[in-house]
């Protein structure tokens, strides 16, 4: 029960719909209005209750594995060693009765971890692993029970033996109140559920990691909320032999941050049997340069590699090579399209005045975006090209009556990092440079973009820009580039929503900043109108001065 201003008990609890314990926290997004003991009496006294749209709201809780306990695992029916729906599940010590036939599986209840347990029991375990070995329940708690019914699994004794599957849920449904934890709001169950499902997911996840190796200080704190579960916290080290070692003996996976990885990270994990998993930042990170040491609030995290390395297909491109993307998916990709247009949602976000393009009339506007070339993506997916005046003088020689407008990286801009041309040699490629304007400013102003790996040209495509790919970034070879380099493995076509349902709602994980939640994508979009949600690192100012040093000496250098 959840307690008011005066500690006495309100007449709410989640019943069914319990939410992942993340780092100690349950947030309640559905709650039962008096928890009813007896669904089944309410159905009964309202024998006209509506039942339409309940399957769909089942199907959604099913499909998320929503209600479990917290923290138990959930390894799925091949783990039980039974077909799947074809066992009499068992609770407590009482006699399986008729089996008819089927293999009797003696099993904890999961909602009653204290009840009295036959000797025999498996171990405790999520209750939608039983569920997927289950033809039938007998001595299920209420809990299970309701879980039982929404899986279209026979419930063989107790008050809900025999109950009308749609008729109980559309009463306690009647009963359930949701809120959007994000922006403090009534919500759909739909939504509700979508987000149960996905921190149910999220909590399976962080509970796999061990170690975080690579990590900048600055990261950790996100990095903690990132992989917030039921367990223990990762742990964070700066040495590859240091982070095996401890995951190893924690039995859990390393998480490295991909751009600082040692090249022999892969090998040295899979000698030690740990599990490694590739950590970058997301493609909508933050309102700020990461550069200024300000946390991101979207990651991707990947099983198989980074994203930027084509020489390794990734989950990402595997995703995006084989993914079903169907109409519901695919109307939410387009919806977010179109906010992330409307809205000027990049992946930095910088605020400033948008840029005067000095192009005369009739003459067709070029962007080429500058890319830190030091850059791991340049370095593994360049196809040769290597630093900014190569790509420039590339692109100028492909297209020689184009207005050329180079734009340096906002890293490089600042100070931060590599890839700075002498401004004579670039007055001979570039007839406009571009500083300091946000690139969705820029995008709008311009008629192509020819990129090597950088995500403007992903950015590019979804405001309808034609986009020249020089390198193999991920959104190459899916028929909406032009290619100069052709990706080393299949890729399949793509529309743009398929693109966007791969790389933005499926691929990413997204953190709240404000409650440091899971979330989706769409509530990042409104956290980007907040700067100060994305504050500069303790070293900032140290790094402000070294970027003035930097830029000031490449003044000096005649360099841009």
């Amino acid at each position: 029960m959840v307690s008011g201003p005066d500690d006495g008990p309100l007449p709410f609890a989640p019943g069914p719909f319990r939410p992942a314990r993340l780092a100690g926290r349950e947030v309640p997004v559905a709650l039962v209005l008096g928890e009813p003991a007896d669904p089944v009496g309410d159905a009964l006294a309202s024998p006209a209750i509506d039942t339409s749209g309940v399957e769909a709201v089942l199907a959604r809780l099913v499909a998320g594995r929503i209600g479990a306990p917290p923290g138990l695992p959930d390894p799925g029916v091949e783990a039980l060693g039974v077909p799947p729906r074809s066992a009499l599940v068992v609770f407590g010590t009482g006699s399986p009765g008729e089996a008819g036939g089927r293999p009797v599986l003696r099993a904890r209840d999961p909602f009653r971890p204290d009840a009295p347990t036959a000797s025999d029991a498996l171990p405790p375990l999520d209750p939608w692993t039983l569920l997927d070995a289950a033809a039938g329940l007998r001595g299920a708690s209420r809990d299970m029970a309701l879980l039982a019914l929404a899986a279209g699994v026979a419930v063989c004794d107790g008050p809900l033996a025999g109950a009308d599957r749609l008729a109980t849920w559309a009463a306690l449904l009647s009963a359930t109140r949701c809120a959007d934890p994000f922006h403090g709001i009534p919500c759909g169950i739909e939504e509700a559920l979508d987000l149960l499902g996905l921190w149910k997911q999220r909590e399976a996840e962080g509970r796999r990691v061990a170690v975080c190796l690579g990590l900048h200080p600055y990261k950790r704190a996100r990095a903690e909320a990132l992989f917030a579960s039921s367990g223990p916290p990762p742990e964070f080290r700066n040495r590859a032999g240091n982070a095996i070692r401890a995951a190893r003996a924690r039995g859990g996976a390393v998480v490295a941050w991909s751009a600082s990885a040692p090249p022999d990270l892969r090998r040295r994990a899979e000698s030690a049997g740990v599990e490694l998993l590739w950590l970058e930042d997301g493609f909508i990170r933050s309102a700020g340069l990461g550069a200024a040491f300000r946390a991101g609030a979207s990651f991707v995290l990947d099983s198989r590699g980074p994203h930027f390395d084509p020489a390794r297909e990734s989950d990402l491109e595997r995703l995006l090579r084989t993914a079903a993307f169907d109409p519901a998916l695919l109307a939410r990709a387009a919806a977010l399209r179109s906010a992330i247009v409307a809205r000027n949602i990049t992946k930095y976000n910088l605020r400033a005045p948008g840029p005067a393009i000095a192009a005369p009339p009739g003459r067709r506007r070029v962007l080429v975006p500058g890319q830190v070339e030091d850059d791991a993506s340049v370095r593994l997916g360049g196809a040769g090209i290597r630093t900014n005046l190569e790509l420039l003088r590339r692109v100028r020689e492909s297209a020689p009556d184009a207005f050329l407008i180079y734009k340096p990286h906002p890293d490089i801009e600042a100070g931060f990092r590599r890839g700075r041309i002498p401004r004579a040699v670039l007055a001979g490629l570039a007839d406009q440079v571009i500083a300091g304007a946000p690139m969705d400013a820029v995008l709008r102003e311009v008629d192509a973009v020819h990129t090597l790996t950088s995500l403007t040209g992903f950015e590019a495509i979804l405001r309808g820009v034609p986009v020249t790919c020089w390198g193999l970034p991920f959104y190459a070879g899916l028929g909406l580039t032009e290619d100069r380099a052709m990706p080393p493995g299949p890729r399949r076509k793509l529309t743009v929503d398929e693109l966007v349902a791969g790389a933005l709602i499926l691929y990413p994980r997204c953190v709240d900043p404000v409650t440091e939640l899971p979330c989706p994508p769409e509530v990042l979009l409104d956290r980007m109108d907040r700067p100060e949600l994305f504050p500069p690192g303790r070293r900032a100012r140290l790094r402000a001065v070294q970027g003035w040093v930097t830029r000031l000496v490449a003044g000096w250098r005649g360099r841009q």
